[in-house]
């Protein structure tokens, strides 16, 4: 819908060039983490794994039992197709009560009289739960939904501005480019915790290399080869950092527009930024905003007069640091500068998402 050659974008810019696009916050952050599992197969496989054990003990009321008899707090819950950043609690259940899950699961393979049930049961508790690479994948999972959650619940709040969903996003960016440098070790350390709290061997499965026979008249002499990656360091290199760059760039294409309304709009987000400016950037700032607000000969604002309101502004406005909304506030009382007061008009009727503060994405 929102394709700015032949989606609604277009059409609604066609009508207006001066309306300003931004997309939904939250289901930008649902399409990243769309985006970050999709990418990967053991991606794939994780959250496969997950709704397996579910699936298997929702399907009846017996095995449900022996679930809610082992597992006592966290409830399993199904993966919702759609509302990805909801995932964290299918994650949580597991992540926290994982020995207690695996109990569960032995218990059902060991009652139950289904060799088609008990199998699977069997095969979820000793070759998933009881792997470590999974266990690892678990613990860096959970990081990432839960750096994701934080975010997208505070861009739901009824007060949020762009200003401030601006630098929730940077901090997100700038919590997973830190993750990238520090997760691994971190998250290692957790899941060999859990691994052994579990009595299972923290250990990664080396696959065997396949040779190919050679034939009698094949050159035998081999084409030096690199040092072979251990399995940690494969699995550091092909799932770990392959989530988190691919989470830093899909944030950054993704909320690309609130970089540009930084760009377009950032000397007016507080007084401090209004203050940092000397006289010649913020002229120029004024008269970018005139051109942005422009249509034929027609803008909203016009640049030199809003220079010499915001410099006199500048003046008038209390010492510390003033919101957005307080300077328009302060503007409407004062009502003798129509060039700021329409500037910040426009800037605060900008929204950041267009889910209500009841956490639809969270339910």
């Amino acid at each position: 819908m929102s394709g700015k050659y032949q989606g609604v974008q277009r059409k609604l810019l066609d009508v207006n060039p001066r309306a300003l696009y931004t997309p939904c916050g939250c289901h930008s952050l649902n399409l990243t983490l769309c985006d970050i599992a999709n990418s990967c197969g053991k991606a794939k496989d994780f959250f496969g794994i997950i709704q397996r054990i579910y699936t298997l003990f929702a399907n009846s009321t017996k095995r449900w039992k022996i679930l809610k008899d082992n597992v006592k707090h966290l409830t399993l819950k199904s993966l919702s197709v759609t509302r990805w950043k909801s995932r964290i609690e299918s994650v949580r259940a597991i992540r926290f009560q994982a020995i207690d899950l695996r109990e569960a699961l032995l218990q059902l393979a060991e009652s139950d009289g289904d060799s088609k049930i008990t199998s699977e049961a069997n095969s979820l508790a000793t070759y998933e739960l009881g792997n470590f690479e999974f266990l690892l994948g678990m613990v860096i999972w959970y990081d990432i939904l839960g750096a994701v959650n934080v975010v997208s619940k505070n861009l739901q709040s009824e007060d949020m501005l762009i200003d401030v969903a601006i630098d929730k996003v940077k901090g997100l960016i700038t919590f997973f480019e830190k993750y990238r440098e520090n997760g691994f070790t971190e998250a290692m350390y957790t899941a060999k915790e859990i691994a052994t709290d579990m009595g299972i061997d923290p250990v990664f499965l080396e696959k065997r290399k396949i040779r190919r026979k050679k034939h009698f008249d094949e050159n035998t002499c081999e084409p030096s080869q690199s040092v072979p990656k251990s399995a940690e360091e494969k699995f550091r290199i092909d799932y770990f950092l392959y989530l988190v760059d691919q989470a830093i760039g899909s944030l950054r294409r993704r909320f690309q527009q609130y970089q540009e309304y930084e760009n377009i709009f950032g000397f007016l987000f507080t007084s401090e930024k209004l203050n940092s400016l000397d006289d010649c950037d913020l002229k120029n700032s004024c008269n970018q905003l005139e051109s942005i607000l422009k249509n034929d000969k027609f803008s909203d604002v016009n640049g030199e007069d809003l220079f010499v309101e915001l410099k006199v502004l500048r003046e008038l406005l209390p010492k510390e640091n003033t919101t957005a909304t307080a300077i328009l506030n302060f503007l409407k009382r004062l009502n003798c500068f129509p060039d700021a007061f329409i500037a910040y008009r426009i800037l605060l009727t900008i929204p950041v998402t267009v889910a209500s503060a009841k956490e639809v994405f969270q339910n």
